[in-house]
């Protein structure tokens, strides 16, 4: 079993990477998927266990600058940031992965969380709840 660490929430008054530690007995998470960046990367880094791998594909608090290769090195870690049109090149391929996605969501091994959907009419309320932080899934828009 994967332990995964998903940054969501960069403005907790907890630290995530405490959390971290304490829940996994100090052996740190496989996988930490952050989608904040500038102000979670370090933590992220350093929630992992050896050899264990950060998916950085987001920039919410500012794009991060760079990162110390020597915290890397340290516990042999892995980092990635995918852009979507290196995965999505050819038509053929945006079918394939999206073919997947709907796949799981479909079997039920992918769950979503859908917050709300507002009506078109109410997009200005929708935007105001995302930034205010008061939904947690997605926001569906209807015409």
């Amino acid at each position: 079993m994967r332990t995964v660490l998903c940054c969501v929430d960069w403005q907790t008054k907890k630290d995530f990477r405490e959390e971290t530690m304490k829940i996994t007995d100090g052996r740190g998470v496989d996988v930490v998927y952050d989608s904040v960046g500038q102000a979670t990367a370090d933590d992220s880094l350093a929630s992992l266990r050896p050899r264990g791998m950060m998916v950085l594909y987001g920039a919410a608090s500012g794009a991060v600058q760079s990162l110390p290769v020597s915290v890397i090195n340290a516990k042999s870690l892995f980092f990635t940031r995918p852009g979507l049109n290196d995965h999505v090149a050819t038509r053929e391929e945006l079918a394939w992965r999206a073919g997947d996605v709907l796949g799981w969501v479909e079997s039920g091994e992918l769950s979503l969380h859908i917050h709300d959907t507002y009506p078109l009419a109410e997009a200005g309320r929708a935007q105001d709840d995302l930034e205010n932080r008061r939904t947690m899934g997605k926001v569906l828009l209807a015409p």
